[in-house]
């Protein structure tokens, strides 16, 4: 079964960078594609961004444009999360996931998860 574990997260300060990995194991013929959401405490999961595992296209979603990149390494089923620029906001538990994108980014069936990294900007 797929299986994804995340490292990276760190306390940092405000302004300051982290880089997210997360690396797969055991993924599917179906699975073509990974993302990044968080969670904060007393707040709704929110979609970060996703990649087709190829490497062929990706999306950052706005709360996170121009601060943010999302890139990956076929060789090794790993995918990292850049974040420039952080504040207080960005603080929260950061989940990678898995799934099946047949219609397109945006449209992912996301199917594992991995138990989260936490960042918290200060």
């Amino acid at each position: 079964h797929v299986q994804l574990v995340e490292s990276g997260g760190d306390s940092v300060q405000a302004g300051g960078s982290l880089r997210l990995s997360c690396t797969a194991s055991g993924l599917t013929p179906t699975t073509n594609v990974m993302g990044w959401f968080r969670h904060a405490p007393g707040k709704e999961r929110e979609r970060i961004a996703e990649i087709y595992t190829d490497g062929s296209a990706s999306y950052i979603y706005d709360s996170v444009k121009g601060r943010f990149t999302i890139s990956q390494d076929s060789t090794n089923n790993t995918i990292y999360l850049q974040m420039d620029n952080l504040n207080p906001t960005d603080t929260a538990m950061y989940h990678c996931t898995a799934g099946s994108a047949l219609y397109g980014l945006g449209w992912a069936d996301w199917n594992t998860w991995g138990q989260g990294t936490q960042v918290t900007v200060s």
